[in-house]
């Protein structure tokens, strides 16, 4: 158990030492450069079939913007 605590000790302050000096860098976290697009792929789900809750939450989708759409239209009268 005292090895434990001790690897535990060492990991927080690595962890803290880490943090400290990118405190003091004055950076802000940022992104990574490109996500999943630099690899090709345009979104999480790159593939040629959707399942079968995919294609709802579509459907649910496309439906909610149409109604949108035709509250603006209404709106615009």
């Amino acid at each position: 158990m005292t090895v434990f605590f001790i690897t535990l000790g060492f990991f927080l302050v690595v962890v803290l030492a880490m943090a400290v000096g990118y405190i003091f860098q004055k950076k802000s976290l940022a992104g990574s450069c490109g996500g999943l697009a630099s690899v090709g792929i345009d979104k999480a789900c790159d593939c040629d079939n959707p399942c079968d809750k995919r294609i709802e939450r579509e459907k649910k989708a496309q439906l909610k913007q149409e109604m949108k759409q035709e509250l603006l239209d209404v709106k615009n009268i």
